[in-house]
C-alpha cells in the first residue's frame, strides 16, 4: 500500500480499483469506504480506477477490499 502521513493524525493511501466507468460507480465506492471507522476523506476517480483514502490511522486492507466488493467492485490492489 502507498501511505504517507500527511499531518499529524492522518494517513493517505492509494488504491486501485478495477470495474469503475462513471460518476455513480464513483459515488458508489466512496459511500462504501467511507463508512470505515477513521476514514475522514475519499476521492475516487473512474478513469484510472484511482481511490485515495485518508483516514486517521492506517486501514486494514480487508476491510477496504470488503467495502469495495459491498460497492460491486474489485480491489486490485495498492496504487
Amino acid at each position: 500500500m502507498t501511505a504517507q502521513t500527511d499531518t499529524p493524525g492522518s494517513v493517505t493511501a492509494v488504491y486501485q480499483v478495477s470495474g469503475m466507468s462513471c460518476g455513480h460507480c464513483e459515488g458508489s465506492v466512496s459511500g462504501e469506504i467511507s463508512q470505515i471507522s477513521g476514514v475522514t476523506s475519499v476521492k475516487a476517480v473512474a478513469s484510472t480506477g484511482e481511490v485515495t483514502v485518508v483516514s486517521e490511522t492506517a486501514l486494514d486492507e480487508n476491510a477496504v477490499r470488503a467495502a469495495v466488493d459491498e460497492a460491486g467492485f474489485e480491489l486490485v490492489g495498492p496504487a
